[in-house]
């Protein structure tokens, strides 16, 4: 199925697996790189010595020039040093959770670079395409991560007509019919985190697969308890504790994590503290919650990485609720190429039959 945006990037078929921290490893990009889908690795969790490892791993198991991309926090003190790395290593793609700033999409773009930022608001794609963006991923508040409160139905249209740049759809996808009403409010494809968290390709411990594989879309919250902003996850026992938690408790854990997070990423206090300054640049955001963000890395490395579901928080879109599997990345790309095509059929059989003289 080509697109407007397998054409811009080379892939075969109009499918993201997105850049999720501590899930988006080389082993998942290259299962979706390899069955034909954009895969993307999740550079935030990753020292630069770490995510050029990763970069040459997604290579050595893929052929030559398959594309794939790595996500970047925009508003990292370390954000140009990834993005040469990209550039040095020859990475087909750049998607960014934030916008990334004019001089940035141009240095990568001069380098031959497709810079595809996510984007949560009409506004903000229309910022990021008048900065030189290739793409954008539009996410909806279905959406796993941090995520808003527009609905992709809603979101998505608004994008559509408001840029002339390929528009990707996100939030509430996972599968073939989800593609094809994507396409039909104009998007050149789909993005799924969720979906391919949930493959046998990906790292996630067994049993916290198990835990996503029993939750019902009720069991999908959106919770402001982690790091003081809308984060939408998995209801658990954790989660519950963290609502319940005063502010000295969370603010203590925080420091902690955060403690924590400096060690495990290699940066220091000072470019943690730039980071933070980044974080509420623009933002209404408070000294104690720019600290609760350090909750994030730590705890989702809890779950995703150590398997510990009562330590640690499960990022979720709302389809987990629907999910009941774990097919392989090739599984998955072909079950959902042969949906669409399913659900495209019986659109031009509906409309054939519309269209027949009447009778006699």
């Amino acid at each position: 199925m080509e697109t407007a945006f397998t054409k811009l990037v080379g892939v075969e078929h109009p499918l993201v697996q997105t850049g999720m921290g501590w899930v988006a490893g080389p082993r998942l990009v290259s299962g979706a790189a390899n069955a034909g889908a954009l895969g993307i690795l999740a550079s935030a969790t990753m020292t630069l010595d770490q995510l050029r490892s990763a970069v040459r791993e997604v290579k050595s198991r893929t052929p030559d020039g398959t594309p794939f991309g790595v996500n970047l926090r925009a508003d990292a003190g370390d954000a140009a040093e990834r993005a040469q790395v990209i550039i040095d290593e020859g990475v087909r793609v750049a998607s960014f959770a934030l916008a990334p700033s004019k001089e940035l999409i141009g240095r990568l773009k001069d380098a031959g670079v497709v810079v595809i930022p996510s984007i949560g608001a009409r506004r903000h794609a229309e910022k990021v395409a008048a900065w030189g963006a290739d793409a954008v991923i539009v996410q909806g508040g279905e959406g796993g991560g941090h995520t808003g409160d527009v609905a992709t139905t809603v979101l998505l249209p608004q994008v559509v007509d408001a840029v002339d740049i390929p528009v990707i759809a996100a939030g509430g996808f996972s599968d073939g019919r989800g593609l094809v009403a994507a396409l039909s409010y104009g998007a050149a494809g789909i993005a799924m985190g969720t979906r391919f968290l949930l493959t046998s390709d990906s790292t996630v411990p067994d049993a916290v697969k198990a835990e996503y594989l029993k939750a019902t879309v009720k069991d999908v919250t959106v919770t402001t308890a982690v790091d003081g902003l809308p984060h939408r996850m998995l209801r658990t026992e954790l989660v519950d504790s963290l609502e319940r938690a005063g502010r000295t408790r969370a603010l203590v854990r925080a420091v902690r994590h955060a403690a924590g997070f400096r060690k495990l990423s290699g940066l220091s206090w000072p470019q943690m503290v730039r980071d933070g300054l980044a974080m509420k640049h623009g933002k209404d955001l408070s000294w104690s919650q720019v600290l609760l963000a350090a909750n994030t890395p730590m705890l989702l490395k809890a779950s995703m990485v150590e398997g510990r579901t009562d330590l640690g928080v499960m990022a979720s879109g709302q389809v987990a609720g629907v999910i009941d599997d774990l097919p392989s990345c090739a599984e998955l790309v072909s079950r959902v190429m042969a949906e669409a095509q399913q659900a495209l059929e019986s659109l031009e059989a509906l409309h054939s039959l519309r269209t027949l003289p009447p009778p006699g």
